[in-house]
């Protein structure tokens, strides 16, 4: 049996075991600190009307990977076409759809995703040339010298619900084949009408511009290069 001395002994070297052990341990450990950050889906699509929630993923510096559940903030570059919860990263599409630049940060980090809201019921898809509303539809074939080269405006629109919409800033637009020589380009500037580019020189032969909007069959309008 111990004595009141021994027991007091024991107890004190038990003590300074435990702090020494702490000590040791914050030095051997040290904190799983958040590397880098990323936002899921990394390109979200959500119909004008519609809400769809967006996740933040972080990396460790052990390279672990998991959800950031807290302490996240969301904002967004442009409230009229994709607004934000800035709590919760829940998207929502707005006015005539359109994309807008994502943010979430958390720790002194943060990263960034393209977002598109795009419209209900789309049917009738064209690309027509000239400004929306004024040009001709569907664009009739754009024969160049691919020794002047040149530009053309395009617009995309489409029927939404009985109603003919300019959806020329929410498609992708792309060119095929790449020249081998030169370029032949279109801005996705995000505005409207987009402008396509026939530098000089180019390629001769066929390219194709092809018009891609979201829950539609996309479209295509035709280059001569001679």
């Amino acid at each position: 049996m111990l004595t009141g001395r021994k027991l007091a002994l024991t107890l004190a070297f038990t003590a300074l075991v435990a702090v020494a052990f702490g000590v040791s341990c914050r030095g051997f450990f040290t904190k799983n600190s958040l590397s880098s950050i990323a936002i899921q889906p990394p390109s979200p699509q959500v119909q004008v009307g519609q809400s769809t929630g967006l996740q933040a993923w972080g990396t460790y510096q052990d390279n672990t990977r998991s959800q950031i559940k807290s302490g996240v903030v969301w904002t967004t570059s442009d409230n009229k076409t994709v607004s934000i919860d800035p709590n919760t990263g829940e998207i929502t599409g707005e006015g005539s759809g359109g994309t807008a630049t994502i943010t979430a940060a958390a720790q002194g980090l943060s990263a960034t995703a393209t977002a598109t809201a795009f419209l209900p019921n789309v049917t009738g898809l064209t690309v027509c040339t000239g400004a929306f509303d004024t040009g001709t539809c569907p664009a009739s074939t754009w024969i160049i010298s691919g020794s002047v080269g040149g530009t053309r405006n395009y617009y995309a629109k489409a029927t939404s619900n009985s109603t003919t919409v300019d959806v020329t800033t929410v498609a992708t637009w792309t060119v095929t084949p790449t020249p081998s020589t030169g370029s032949i380009q279109c801005t996705n500037s995000g505005t409207s009408p987009e402008t396509c580019t026939v530098a000089n020189p180019t390629s001769t032969g066929p390219y194709v511009i092809t018009v891609t909007y979201p829950g539609v069959s996309p479209v295509t309008a035709n280059i001569t290069v001679d």
